[in-house]
């Protein structure tokens, strides 16, 4: 039985182009739930994107300058 490759060698692009894509299909989702409610599928679809999409964003470093003061914007 083959195994699974645990070595991703994905750039930063790589990564944002993903999640992009996730972004668009979340969208496209959306769209059809609105238009035809109901669809038990879709909606199980869109809940797996957003919890990757959380998952990437927890992944991420956000800078956050060591000296003075933050101004989040």
């Amino acid at each position: 039985m083959p195994q699974y490759n645990e070595m991703f060698e994905l750039s930063v692009p790589d990564i944002d182009l993903i999640e992009t894509a996730l972004r668009h299909t979340k969208e496209a989702l959306s769209h059809d739930l609105i238009a035809q409610p109901g669809d038990g599928d879709k909606a199980e679809t869109l809940r797996q994107i957003q919890e990757l999409l959380g998952r990437l964003h927890n992944q991420k470093i956000f800078y956050r300058p060591r000296g003075g003061v933050y101004v989040g914007g």
